[in-house]
Parts: structure tokens; C-alpha cells; sequence
């Protein structure tokens, strides 16, 4: 059992950044895959980065490929999400998620979910 609390969203003008950061309970992070995926209103929750569990392999979705990092701290249980240049088409809650999964771009395939925290960009 994972719980996940996001935090660092806010409203912030285009161009500016944001760091998210996601804190896990537990003491078994290490062994899951981390992701954060996006929703819109409207849309549908969309796949924004991910990383591996062993490997520390990380990918992104292409309209935030060059401009968002994603990092683990195992040892304090953490995942960032530095967003930068930031567009109003990033506005959406954002989520950060937790499984053993093989595909990583799937929200179905994660089993552990944070509530969301809101990102707002204007202009």
C-alpha cells in the first residue's frame, strides 16, 4: 500500500515555472514505478513523465519533452516534477502516480493514486 500527496502547484504566469513534488508513504518506494499524468477539463487524464523503478529510466510526453524533468529521491521517498516554460495548455490538475507497471505511458496501468494538485497558467 502506497499513499501519495502531491504539492507545489499554483497559478503562475506563461513562461514561468512550477516544482511538484510528490511524497509516498512506505518503505518499499524504491520498488515501484513513479508517474505523473495531467487532466484537463473536458480531457481526459493524459500521461506527462515517468520513471523507472530500477534502471531510473525516465520518459516524456512530447508537448513536455525539453521543458519538464522528472527525478526520484528514494531515500526520501520523493518525486519532482520541474515544469518549466510553462504554456496554458499545461493547465490542469496534476496527479501523481504509483505501480509495477511495464508500460508507462497507461494510467490504467498504476495502482496508486494522489489527489491532484492544481496548475494554472495564464496569458
Amino acid at each position: 500500500q502506497v499513499q501519495l500527496e502531491e504539492s507545489g502547484g499554483g497559478l503562475v504566469q506563461a513562461g514561468d515555472s512550477l516544482r511538484l513534488s510528490c511524497a509516498a508513504s512506505g518503505r518499499t518506494f524504491s520498488t515501484y514505478d513513479m508517474g505523473w499524468f495531467r487532466q484537463a477539463p473536458g480531457k481526459e487524464r493524459e500521461f506527462v513523465a515517468a520513471i523507472g523503478r530500477s534502471t531510473g529510466v525516465t520518459i516524456y510526453a512530447d508537448p513536455v519533452k525539453g521543458r519538464f524533468t522528472i527525478s526520484r529521491d528514494d531515500a526520501k521517498n520523493t518525486v519532482l516534477l520541474q515544469m518549466n516554460s510553462l504554456k496554458p495548455e499545461d493547465t490542469a490538475v496534476y496527479y501523481c502516480a504509483a505501480g509495477r507497471v511495464y508500460a508507462y505511458r497507461s494510467p490504467r496501468n498504476y495502482d496508486y493514486w494522489g489527489k491532484g494538485t492544481q496548475v494554472t497558467v495564464s496569458s
